[in-house]
């Protein structure tokens, strides 16, 4: 099922007028929760590990920084260097992070071995992971896919496409894929995986058509698992649940100044990029941009952007338990983190 481009930039001005709406009233929500006078009291200082090196991805939390919310919301934050490497889940567990953004079947996969994460905002609503082919390979099903070899990114990014080949009862050569997709691109594997705001622009500027791939969106496929949300300990939460709430406050506030300042927040972005030595390309990280827009605004009219939905976490919890994936996972209330948490 290729993905239409028109689709994929349909952002009428009554959508975004509505969502920018939505987003703005769960920052006055959260606002709530900061610690009354934080700009007149010492800054509590706090770090946090993005999931990946500086990229629009984490826009918010970049912009939040350099534009000062975070201080404004009492909080001397430090962005931890993260990407090849770096372990976020690990990092907090060892207590070196205060906060981390992981995708919910790393947190339910670490909370089933053990570790007490809690979820205190869910950032991306849905999935935007994928499985892509060339057409020219003959693939045109999920089972086409049996024996065949796919890339699959190590640790815990590999849950989503392992628990889809599990659904479908197959088995595939499961090839160690980095973070680069040079290996599809010269024929040396069947299947990648990437993600609709990275790879899937990448494999664009290569070169290929959309009408040249056969892309398996696994939001189309039903499997509906929202990725990067924050993280903390609960420990971290019963300790200073102040902090916690301020953090979340600010984040949302970040990525709303982002979204309505896009060109000011790519500058932010591509500075920490190039601070970071890392290769910063303008028009990617735009599309990037863009599609954490559609990602964390989705379903925006009909819910608050940031929650995590009951029907959401218990759906990813059975799927992962059903394939063997976890042992068990906790009730939503306990491992969402929030009094108040009740969306369904």
């Amino acid at each position: 099922m290729t993905i239409s481009l028109q689709s994929q930039r349909n952002h009428n001005g009554w959508t975004w007028l509505r969502q920018i709406s939505a987003l703005m009233l769960f920052v006055l929500c959260y606002a709530t929760w900061s610690p009354a006078g934080a700009v007149e009291t010492a800054l509590k200082k706090a770090s946090l590990m993005p999931l990946w090196s500086p990229q629009a991805q984490f826009a918010g939390y970049y912009v939040a920084l350099d534009k000062g919310i975070y201080a404004r919301h009492g909080i001397d934050l430090k962005i931890l260097k993260a990407g090849p490497g770096y372990s976020p889940a690990q990092t907090l567990q060892e207590g070196k992070a205060d906060f981390a953004v992981l995708w919910l079947t790393t947190a339910l996969q670490r909370r089933s071995a053990g570790v007490k994460l809690v979820n205190l905002a869910q950032i991306i609503q849905r999935s935007s992971m994928m499985l892509v082919a060339k057409k020219s390979s003959g693939i045109k099903t999920v089972q086409d896919m049996s024996g065949r070899k796919v890339g699959m990114w190590g640790g815990e990014l590999s849950i989503p496409p392992r628990a889809l080949v599990a659904r479908y009862g197959i088995k595939v050569r499961e090839v160690p894929q980095s973070h680069t997709i040079n290996l599809f691109l010269r024929d040396g594997i069947d299947v990648t995986s990437a993600m609709w705001y990275n790879e899937y622009h990448v494999m664009l500027n290569a070169g290929l058509d959309p009408d040249e791939l056969q892309v398996f969106s696994l939001h189309e496929l039903g499997m509906q698992y929202p990725e990067d949300g924050i993280y903390t300990l609960e420990k971290t939460l019963q300790n200073d649940p102040a902090l916690a709430k301020a953090f979340v406050a600010a984040s949302l506030e970040g990525w709303h100044y982002a979204f309505a300042h896009p060109d000011e927040a790519l500058d932010v972005v591509i500075k920490y990029m190039r601070e970071a030595q890392i290769p910063a390309n303008r028009v990617h990280q735009k599309w990037m941009l863009d599609r954490m827009r559609d990602l964390i605004m989705y379903d925006a009219p009909r819910g608050l952007p940031g929650l995590l939905k009951q029907q959401d976490y218990e759906g990813v919890g059975r799927a992962l338990r059903a394939n063997g994936l976890i042992r068990s996972y906790p009730d939503y209330a306990t491992f969402s983190g929030r009094s108040n948490a009740r969306e369904k």
